[in-house]
């Protein structure tokens, strides 16, 4: 059993994201104000509003706050005083958790992990969003789409960018379970800590059998109401009444009368929200090289069969082969059974590389072999 688990599996990716994790909460010890933290609803933060900063970024209150009753409400849907009294826990957890999730984007940044929109729109489309966005394999609309978003307080940039995010700390998560390793006696240790048994004896107490010999005075409650008030103040909620007019938007419409002029005159007053920036439809097929090893020596003979690879495909596409049909054999991007289409992309979305190669080249045109700047993979063809 134990050997077995040192071979790759679930429980080996299991043990490595607990590496991770570790790995994550130490960085972020170096990085809160202290080396242990703040509290969020305290005096004591950096600055006032920022609970931590993060490669330069930070982890500001009202972000806290915001995560915090978030979890508050789905953890207690009725609220109420005990809700309230937990928010201080909540806090602190919510703060771990964007100070994490940071410190994990600052780190695949600095190691140049990107995101393509393509990516982004094949989670939405195949992940686990797909049901709500995609049920049948169908887009609710892009209307549906920015209503069920506005209802959690979010725009299509916002959700995306979040979306992005979760992709780039699980490219993370996977660079590093790749090049990392789990000792038979770590295994062994970690096996005996989750199989190891406690016996206890304990006692079962009945809520209504104490409170048959609970006899407590009027004064009694009296006494503890005004001790414990702070506790009672938001466990009515609260009510208000309001006025309202309902418009009716299909008669004011209706009303309106828009003439050639005015077109023309709001186009004139607003022509910079009309600008499309420049952007390049490309393909691409992708090989991937190794990472460095831990003393930063990069397996040369791997990189060599991928060039190798690499210049038998670009040979096939100059000889006239389907550029999609090889993207989908040989390509080892997401994108291999899109036919290496990568879709619409603009300046500042890719490596510095893959960006020069794309705008460069004509349409329809197809380049030699690129390699990244990060060494992760080679690039050898586009299309644009």
């Amino acid at each position: 059993m134990i050997r077995f688990l040192q071979t790759p599996g679930p429980i080996k990716k299991f043990v490595l994201g607990g590496i991770l994790v570790v790995i994550c909460v130490s960085m972020a010890w170096y990085v809160l104000p202290g080396g242990g933290g703040t509290s969020v609803f305290g005096s004591n933060t950096p600055q006032k509003g920022v609970v931590a900063s993060v490669a330069g970024e930070d982890v500001t209150t009202l972000e806290v706050q915001k995560q915090a009753r978030q979890m508050v409400q789905q953890q207690f849907p009725r609220g109420g005083a005990q809700a309230n009294m937990l928010m201080p826990f909540f806090a602190q957890r919510a703060a771990d958790n964007l100070i994490n999730e940071k410190v994990m984007l600052s780190e695949a940044n600095r190691m140049g992990l990107q995101v393509s929109e393509a990516e982004v729109r094949e989670e939405l489309e195949h992940g686990p969003y797909a049901a709500t966005f995609f049920p049948g394999g169908k887009f609710i609309g892009e209307e549906e789409y920015k209503n069920l978003l506005g209802s959690h307080d979010l725009t299509p940039p916002q959700f995306e960018h979040l979306v992005g995010n979760g992709i780039l700390e699980r490219k993370l998560e996977k660079l590093i379970a790749s090049s990392a390793t789990v000792t038979y006696a770590e295994v062994r240790q970690q096996f005996e800590k989750e199989s190891t048994k406690v016996k206890f004896d304990y006692a079962v107490i009945k809520k209504d059998d104490i409170l048959k010999s609970l006899h407590p005075a009027e004064a009694e409650l009296k006494a503890f109401y005004d001790r414990n008030k702070q506790t009672y103040v938001n466990s009515i909620p609260e009510k208000r009444q309001l006025k309202y007019v309902v418009l009716d938007n299909t008669k004011m419409l209706a009303q309106t009368q828009v003439t050639q002029q005015d077109l023309a005159s709001y186009y004139d007053q607003h022509r910079d929200e009309y600008r499309v920036p420049e952007q390049v439809n490309v393909r691409h097929i992708l090989f991937k090289t190794p990472a460095p090893g831990p003393d930063g020596k990069v397996d040369q003979k791997a990189v060599d069969a991928a060039r190798a690879k690499a210049e038998d495909v670009l040979k096939q596409v100059k000889a006239g082969g389907n550029f999609a049909d090889l993207a989908k054999k040989h390509s080892e991007d997401t994108s291999a059974k899109e036919g290496g289409a990568l879709g619409w992309i603009g300046r500042g979305k890719t490596v510095a590389e893959f960006e020069k190669a794309a705008f460069a080249l004509p349409k329809g045109g197809t380049r030699d072999m690129v390699k990244s700047i990060i060494c992760i993979n080679i690039i050898p063809l586009y299309y644009k």
